[in-house]
């Protein structure tokens, strides 16, 4: 069974979302109305590749790794 590049393992989809949950406690406790509008992209991203499985950054990850002779 080949699996596609872009879909993430469950445990990869936790992971994703555990980082999100923490950028946002940080945003939190940092302020919501004093961090910069750009802060909040990075845990977007995360979420929606938590609930999606979508992960651009593990797709690009695996082509650099396979390039330079990496096994999984």
């Amino acid at each position: 069974m080949t699996k596609s590049l872009f879909t993430a393992s469950n445990s990869v989809r936790v992971f994703l979302f555990n980082v999100a949950m923490i950028n946002l406690v940080a945003i939190g406790l940092s302020g919501f109305s004093e961090v910069h509008w750009f802060s909040y992209v990075l845990p977007s991203f995360l979420i929606f590749a938590a609930m999606s499985g979508l992960c651009p950054g593990l797709f690009i990850s695996k082509k650099i790794l396979g390039f330079l002779g990496i096994k999984e």
